[in-house]
């Protein structure tokens, strides 16, 4: 007797990082369906709500039938929310921000089953970065790797180096922690399909 059909898995982001995150622990979605939300964090919220809030907003956007997972990062000092840098004078702000200090990168994923359940958490690591030299700024500004980016910078790529220690998920500072994401899609009953057969 044939069992259910496998429920889709939808990931409601444009981000590379997220798509290949969860190919990686064997989770390719099936659509990729970006959601377009207003970002804009509310009067006093701090980097954890805003997080969570555009997790799950973008979430509920997604109006594609299956398993919807949507997440959002956010970069904070302190109850300072810094900028996904558009602008080079905004990535280089947030550099010097960071330089020599410990920052946090917060990842909220929402997952939203087929019968309308969600679950959702934000996810939280410690971030020490190393003091920046003019020399470092410059040549990782001018790298253009900033761009669109929490905080105006990738762990993935030439930031690496400036890392200090990590407190966390590395992967939540990637764009998707996936220990945690892979509990929200086994909580809510999400079934990958398995080998020919089955």
């Amino acid at each position: 007797m044939a069992g259910a059909p496998k429920a889709r898995l939808i990931l409601a982001s444009a981000s590379p990082r997220r798509r290949d995150l969860l190919a990686a622990i064997g989770l390719p979605p099936d659509e990729i369906i970006p959601t377009d939300i207003d970002e804009t964090p509310r009067k006093d919220e701090v980097p954890a709500a805003l997080a969570l809030r555009l997790s799950q907003e973008k979430a509920a956007a997604c109006t594609a039938e299956g398993f919807v997972l949507a997440a959002d990062t956010v970069v904070g000092v302190g109850r300072r929310i810094l900028p996904k840098a558009e602008t080079r004078g905004e990535a280089e702000s947030c550099l010097r921000l960071m330089s020599g200090r410990a920052h946090q990168v917060i990842t909220g994923v929402c997952v939203r089953a087929p019968d309308g359940r969600t679950a959702s958490r934000a996810v939280m690591t410690r971030v020490r970065m190393k003091r920046l030299s003019e020399r470092e700024i410059a040549d990782y500004l001018a790298s253009g790797e900033w761009q669109g980016k929490a905080g105006g910078y990738g762990i993935q790529g030439r930031a690496g180096v400036f890392i200090l220690s990590l407190n966390g998920s590395y992967t939540g500072v990637v764009g998707l922690p996936v220990y945690e994401t892979k509990a929200l899609l086994d909580g809510l009953g999400y079934q990958p399909e398995g080998p020919a057969g089955d």
